[in-house]
């Protein structure tokens, strides 16, 4: 993970300056671009491992940026930043497909810690042992494939990690802390809306399988087979 390179997006010079000395510390590569266009020129050219985005930006904003990568099946890591600590910014950016978000004004040392933990997600060893079998789904963790009745869907990263989590603890409630400790590996908690909105996501592609995550209210989710 050390010697990543990380794409700051951002138009303040006094925010990309601030990442960029904790993310070099830290044994990051750094690159910046100050506007949507040069951002998406900058992944063409220098193929960073990861983005932190910023929303409100000349030319593109943010959630532009990050609906063309995606349309373009680009698999980089995106994590956005928004000034505004509003839910609907959060979530039109993970619905778009960004991997993670952080409002600003931000701590440093926790934006760095993110980009780790987001990183780490990706380079996650992935696990031998035959498929988990529970209801009509199949979970493959050495291919990390999912099939439903025989058919199979398709996943991003954290959406498959998240399923696992929840197969590994079936008929168990997780909390959304233990889900962002378990699946995202964050020791950061208040970023529970990241959960729902996966949640959400899974729960759409598992609609047609005998297999439901049922919410269990004030408490957190479960992993339920419907008889």
């Amino acid at each position: 993970m050390t010697g990543e390179l990380i794409l700051v997006v951002d138009d303040e010079p006094n925010i990309v300056q601030l990442a960029q000395m904790y993310l070099e510390q830290d044994g990051f590569r750094v690159e910046s671009a100050g506007d949507g266009q040069a951002a998406l020129e900058a992944v063409e050219n220098l193929k960073p491992a990861m983005l932190v985005l910023d929303i409100m930006l000349p030319e593109l904003d943010g959630f532009e940026v990050c609906r063309r990568l995606r349309a373009a099946d680009n698999p980089v890591l995106i994590m956005m930043l928004t000034a505004r600590d509003e839910d609907i910014d959060k979530i039109v950016g993970l619905e778009l497909g960004a991997d993670d978000y952080m409002t600003k004004p931000f701590n440093p040392r926790e934006m760095v810690a993110r980009v780790k933990a987001i990183l780490r997600r990706v380079e996650r060893p992935k696990k031998s042992g035959e498929p988990t079998h529970i209801g009509d789904l199949v979970i493959d963790p050495p291919r990390r494939e999912v099939m439903v009745a025989g058919q199979h869907i398709e996943l991003r990263t954290q959406e498959f990690d998240l399923l696992q989590t929840f197969a590994e603890h079936k008929g168990l409630v997780l909390g959304r802390e233990q889900l962002l400790k378990l699946a995202w590996g964050y020791d950061f908690y208040g970023q529970t809306r990241t959960v729902d909105v996966h949640v959400a996501h899974l729960r759409k592609k598992l609609a047609n399988s005998s297999v439901n995550i049922e919410t269990v209210t004030g408490v957190g989710y479960k992993l339920v087979v419907d008889v």
